[in-house]
């Protein structure tokens, strides 16, 4: 009888200590709107992070074990009824919501497209379905309430740079076809597992220490492409050293060949990591080359 009281002793424990682990929510920005998805305890499937949330000097999340979106909207007056989810890269063990997200929101909130950055639980070694469930809710999100966004519930897309762009391509490839975003935009995306050509953290942070190279191959999106995949702009450089170009050169062969509606745009020079900052030397052309894309799906 002893045994059992101290094991109930020890399970009610870990609960309240889940409970009361700290979120970080209502972050200082421009959003016109903030929104509490859920978080551990509500999800379907929990992360198991046991520490509190952290946010950065520099605004990076870490340790996130709960779901928010920021939603920008596009005024009224030159809302094009797109939208998108954007989801900040950050290797899967940070969310850079300043730059990739936040600041991103604002360029596509310019042009008429309204925007939900959104800050994602990480997958915490392992748990590589929860930051899938939060893109797929972000996208439900949006479409259940496009009538008060202002926005058309079949014009909500998915964005996503570096390992955000991974789980774009993986939001992209892995949800119901039903329930697919109705286009991505991938900046310098982390595609394939291949050792001599990933991001190794990236892949090792989502699906766990020791995984096998089958379940690698698995979580390469460009073995996940079907014709249902949703037409794709990838924009990225050619001196990436982080995450190299054939990543994306995989996902775009791929793309056409099951005749998906696909371009990409390969900048000379600028590296890694460079949306948000104005002194890449292309800047203004990616802004063009996404400009172009979406109006052209726009016009299809």
């Amino acid at each position: 009888m002893k045994r059992i009281f101290i094991t109930l002793t020890f399970v009610a424990a870990c609960t309240l200590a889940a409970s009361a682990q700290k979120t970080i929510t209502n972050v200082k920005c421009n959003a016109d709107q903030n929104v509490f998805i859920w978080d551990n305890t509500k999800a379907p499937h929990s992360n198991e992070e046991t520490n509190d949330e952290v946010r950065a000097e520099n605004g990076n999340f870490a340790h996130t074990s709960s779901c928010e979106l920021y939603i920008y909207k596009a005024d009224a007056a030159n809302a094009t009824g797109q939208a998108v989810v954007i989801l900040p890269g950050g290797g899967y063990g940070k969310v850079c919501i300043e730059r990739e997200g936040f600041k991103l929101a604002e360029h596509f909130k310019s042009i008429g497209v309204t925007a939900l950055v959104v800050k994602y639980r990480l997958p915490n070694n392992g748990h590589k379905e929860v930051p899938l469930e939060d893109a797929q809710a972000a996208l439900r999100y949006a479409r259940k309430n496009a009538k008060k966004l202002g926005i058309d519930p079949t014009k909500v897309g998915i964005v996503g740079s570096s390992a955000g762009g991974h789980l774009a391509a993986y939001t992209s490839t892995f949800t119901p076809d039903e329930e697919k975003p109705a286009f991505a935009v991938l900046f310098y995306p982390v595609i394939s597992g291949e050792t001599c050509m990933t991001h190794q953290n990236t892949f090792a942070r989502l699906l766990g220490k020791g995984h096998s190279l089958y379940v690698r191959e698995q979580y390469s999106l460009n073995n996940r492409v079907t014709p249902t995949t949703p037409p794709t702009l990838l924009l990225l450089s050619h001196d990436d050293r982080v995450v190299p170009s054939i990543n994306s050169i995989l996902y775009y062969n791929a793309l056409k060949y099951y005749g998906v509606k696909a371009a990409m745009h390969i900048f000379p020079e600028g590296g890694h990591g460079w949306v948000g900052h104005e002194e890449f030397r292309y800047d203004k052309e990616w802004r063009l080359h996404l400009k172009r894309w979406l109006d052209e799906l726009e016009r299809k």
